[in-house]
């Protein structure tokens, strides 16, 4: 069992856990995941790490409910404990094996969106304790859904926020905030972007556009987080990939993310099923993982 040594609502359907898991604490790397299940009758649940503490032997996890499962698991409290939490899974973010004066030589871009914001904060914690200053831009639709501020605030190099409504930080999408970073003279060696895939695309159209070469993660699109079911198979470039044993790291330039969005749509309708088999008093859903989708 994996006790909860904290949980807490962050924002409206957001909450953050650190929980006790010595193993994986021990071993991950920015960019990677765990799979959590939180009792013998749960669904695997893929969940990108969002911090790590090796001394103390913790994970910090950040999820948001859209689905059964993650309802279920947002009612965990600070002492309970999950039945499995299985990691570090996927590969590390490709940045940190890089050669660090290189990167000090590099001027690096990271655009968060949405919950997006909890896998792009421990490669920029990263990159900080490693002397790299990057830019943040972080965008949520209204401020109260700005996740992880405080803490992004302490380890970039500049931080932008970015607000759908207009009523904090940039008025407007992460898109023209890149476009006005670049139209101030910044000229950036490499884009990482993570969000929703529908973000992410529209990044990487901007981007290929501006000839910034960009990584983005298909974490968004992982149910089994194994590559058995196949539910995160996507085309990068003339390549078939698994998200979540290949990446969840590609080249965002190559990723086909029309063929990624219809495959993401076809678990909504077996999910919104299961929530309402949770509302009506069904206290257990899962067991193949197909209708997850959770994150």
């Amino acid at each position: 069992m994996y006790k909860i040594r904290k949980a807490e609502k962050l924002a409206d359907k957001i909450y953050l856990m650190d929980v006790e898991a010595p193993r994986v604490a021990k071993h991950c790397e920015p960019g990677q995941f765990v799979i959590v299940k939180m009792d013998d009758k749960g669904e695997r649940i893929p969940l990108t790490i969002c911090d790590y503490d090796r001394e103390e032997g913790t994970i910090t996890i950040v999820f948001q409910t859209v689905g059964a499962s993650t309802e279920k698991m947002a009612q965990l409290k600070a002492g309970d404990s999950f039945r499995d939490f299985t990691g570090p899974l996927g590969c590390p973010s490709e940045l940190i094996s890089e050669d660090i004066e290189s990167l000090k030589n590099k001027k690096i871009l990271f655009v968060a969106g949405g919950v997006g914001a909890a896998p792009v904060y421990p490669q920029v914690k990263w990159m900080h304790a490693h002397g790299i200053d990057v830019d943040v831009i972080v965008g949520s639709k209204t401020k109260d859904m700005l996740i992880l501020e405080k803490e992004m605030e302490a380890v970039a190099g500049n931080y932008y926020p970015c607000t759908d409504d207009g009523t904090y930080g940039h008025a407007g999408m992460v898109t023209t905030k890149i476009e006005a970073l670049v139209a101030e003279g910044n000229k950036y060696d490499v884009c990482i972007a993570i969000g929703p895939m529908i973000m992410m695309k529209f990044v990487c159209l901007l981007t290929k556009k501006l000839e910034i070469p960009t990584i983005v993660s298909m974490n968004p699109i992982m149910v089994d987080g194994t590559g058995m079911c196949g539910a995160c198979r996507l085309h990068v470039g003339d390549e078939i990939k698994f998200a979540c044993v290949d990446g969840p790291e590609f080249d965002g330039h190559l990723v086909n993310f029309d063929e990624a969005m219809k495959r993401q749509q076809m678990y909504k309708t077996q999910e919104g099923r299961a929530m309402l088999k949770l509302q009506e008093g069904d206290t257990h859903h899962g067991g193949c993982g197909h209708c997850g989708g959770d994150e």
